[in-house]
Order: structure tokens, then sequence, then C-alpha cells
């Protein structure tokens, strides 16, 4: 009788165990719903990473990631792609070219992001916050700004008064 407990108690826990790695190591539920809908990311992108042809790229997860990253620190100024203290410089894909250097590329964003600099790139701004390597290393602020790349090019209305109206 007690083998029988001890051997039913085995397989209880042993199921327990499976069934929690599955769930926290499946790709599956690491991937956010608006990546995979509105990103159409369901196999790894490339993006550009520089003006000179180089890509790097991202998974579905990794973009996930940044969609977290860009909801922790960026969503208050920037919903939709728009810029609520400056609305005529949004995070539209012809805006982000536009920037002087252009943001429509992986290093672009970053570099802004490391030091944020007024559109035209002629002085700091104060609008958007210095993004040390001590406060999001350099991995994870590629994932924020592969999410910005990626809405910009995919999501329906990013950067505009439409965000979402399909």
């Amino acid at each position: 009788m007690l083998s029988r407990l001890l051997s039913i108690r085995y397989l209880i826990i042993t199921l327990i165990l499976v069934f929690s790695f599955l769930s926290v190591s499946s790709p599956a539920y690491a991937v956010d719903t608006y990546v995979r809908r509105y990103l159409k990311a369901t196999e790894p992108i490339s993006l550009d990473l520089d003006r000179q042809g180089n890509t790097k790229e991202f998974s579905a997860e990794d973009l996930s990631t940044g969609k977290e990253l860009f909801e922790q620190h960026c969503l208050n100024c920037h919903v939709g792609g728009e810029t609520l203290p400056f609305p005529p410089v949004s995070l539209a894909l012809n805006t982000l070219a536009g920037a002087t250097p252009p943001r429509d590329n992986i290093n672009g964003i970053v570099t802004f992001l490391r030091q944020p600099m007024t559109y035209d790139g002629t002085e700091e701004t104060f609008w958007c916050r210095e993004v040390t390597e001590n406060w999001m290393p350099q991995e994870q602020i590629e994932q924020l700004a592969a999410f910005v790349l990626r809405a910009a090019q995919e999501a329906p209305g990013w950067g505009t008064e439409n965000f979402l109206q399909e």
C-alpha cells in the first residue's frame, strides 16, 4: 500500500514538473498577440541595422520583449507611435527616416535613445530620457528599437491619428 502511494505521489510530482516546464519554456506563450497579428512576426525577421545594408534578425520573442520595454518606458509619450509632447514628429517610418541622423534602422534608433537629439540633430533634447547602458543593456535596447522599427513598417496607423483603424 505504501509503495503504491509513493508511486502515485511520484507520478503527480513528475506531471506537475513536466507541465510547469512546458508552460514556461514554450515560445508560443512568449509571443505577444499584437506582435504576431500587427507586426506579422511569426518567424524571425531581418531589420536594417544601419544604412550600409547590414541587417540583424529578430525573433517574435525579441519583438515581444521590445514591446514590453516600450510599454514600460515610452508609452506615456508615444501612444500608437505618436509623440505627444511634439506631435509633428511621430514614430512613423517616413518621420524616422527624415531625422538627422536618420532613425529608420536599429543603430539609428539606439543612437538616439543613448543620446537624444532634436529632430534636426543640432542639439540635445529633453523630451526623451537618455537610456544608459546601466539602465538598458545593448540587447534590450536593440529589442526596443526593433519593436519601434517593425511597428513603423507594419502596424496599421502607427505614428498617425488612425492608429489601429483597419
